[in-house]
């Protein structure tokens, strides 16, 4: 097997690795906040922080990602987050919330590095497999969360929540064993040369703007269903434990999606169909939890292709609207920054909502108007074209780097 062969392969292996450890830190934790809350003698207020600093630190320290790879490398930037991850997940396990806290923004942050340099390191090590490869990390990313959930209650009655917690750094920790020769390896960063145009600001680019917007409202529906599904049914009289099922279907129904979807975009020069198919499977799953709320499976089906369908596509526009591994690296940046952070908000202004009018009706309604923007800044984001910055060329795609 050639050296160029082998070193394909062990990057292959990195970015499944590295897809596995990028959700499941977060979704361990809700299912064993009971134990926490006793043990560490926690507020309902701080519980409610807990449970939203892991979607604010991905929003946070996102913007963060483009950076450290241009200083040191992408894979080393990449191994330097698996090692925020495990130290995080590590640092949770002291029995004092103020370690719990600052665990969770640890391993927060590097999530938040992991989410954002993975579609650059797709786009530059394979970039005749940008579909495939985005939906398998979609798909596992997707698999380990609920994977995490899962287990987590189970792990829990077996050796308590230091153990269910504890359990989730050794996946990490090999995922950095495995980056760490991928990052001695890897060319260092190339010098800022006066003969290569750079683009000097997303900022100023509205197809970048779209994505960004797109990518934001899609992971705002998400994380809105997923903190409120279960309350929204069990108000409409469906029994609590019905309605934790009727999630766990709306999550499940996502995990094949993550990988079709950025196959099947991959393949289109337009992906706007998409887009279009997604905001009516929205609009009907929403609407229908409106005006006929005891036909609640049908609608869950449907907002499970929804969320399933439509941050895969997001995250596969990344690649597709990037024309090089360090614009994708940028754009993944910005779309992420701002999609989390706005994503973070969502479920705690929803809930506001709620209580506000005793309802669910006109949260579900602001939902409706939501998919408004989300179909129409999709529809800029999944037009052909690659993202532009004014007055800078597009620059070359970069060479993959071996040694």
């Amino acid at each position: 097997m050639s050296h160029a062969r082998l070193t394909a392969l062990w990057t292959l292996a990195g970015l499944v690795l590295l897809a596995v450890n990028l959700r499941a830190a977060i979704t361990g934790v809700a299912p064993v906040l009971a134990d926490l809350r006793t043990a560490l003698g926690l507020s309902g207020v701080e519980v409610s922080v807990l449970t939203t600093l892991p979607v604010l630190c991905l929003g946070a320290f996102a913007s963060l990602a483009p950076a450290a790879a241009r200083r040191f490398g992408t894979e080393t930037a990449i191994a330097g987050a698996l090692a925020l991850i495990t130290g995080g997940i590590a640092l949770r396990l002291v029995p004092s919330a103020v370690a719990l806290f600052a665990g969770t923004v640890v391993a927060g942050a590097g999530i938040a590095l992991g989410n954002v340099l993975l579609p650059a390191v797709i786009k530059r090590a394979f970039p005749d497999r940008v579909g495939p490869l985005t939906g398998l990390a979609m798909m596992l990313m997707a698999w380990s969360g609920a994977f995490a959930a899962a287990l987590a209650v189970p792990l829990d009655d077996a050796g308590g929540w230091r153990f269910a917690l504890a359990v989730w750094a050794v996946p990490s920790l090999v995922a950095l064993l495995v980056w760490g020769p991928l990052a001695r390896r890897s060319a260092p960063p190339a010098p800022p040369s006066s003969s290569r145009n750079v683009p000097v600001s997303l900022l100023r680019s509205p197809l970048a703007w779209a994505v960004a917007t797109f990518m934001g409202l899609a992971s705002l529906m998400f994380y809105v269903l997923m903190s409120w599904l279960p309350e929204i049914m069990r108000d409409h009289g469906v029994a609590a434990s019905t309605a934790g099922i009727m999630m766990s279907a709306m999550l499940l129904i996502g995990i094949p999606l993550g990988y079709v979807v950025p196959v099947f975009a991959a393949r289109l020069a337009d992906q706007r169909v998409l887009v279009l198919a997604v905001g009516g499977c929205m609009v009907a799953g929403v609407g229908g939890l409106i005006v006929a709320p005891g036909l609640g499976w049908a609608w869950v089906v449907l907002l499970g292709v929804a969320t399933g369908s439509a941050f895969p596509l997001a995250y596969t526009l990344l690649t597709l609207r990037s024309p090089s591994p360090a614009v994708a690296a940028r754009l993944s940046g910005m779309a992420q920054t701002g999609g989390y952070l706005l994503a973070g908000f969502g479920p705690l202004a929803v809930g506001v909502l709620r209580d506000a009018t005793g309802g669910w009706t006109v949260s579900l309604a602001l939902l409706l108007v939501l998919v408004v923007p989300e179909v129409v800044f999709g529809l800029v984001a999944a037009r052909p074209g690659f993202v532009r910055t004014v007055g800078a060329p597009v620059p070359a795609a970069e060479p993959v780097a071996v040694r």
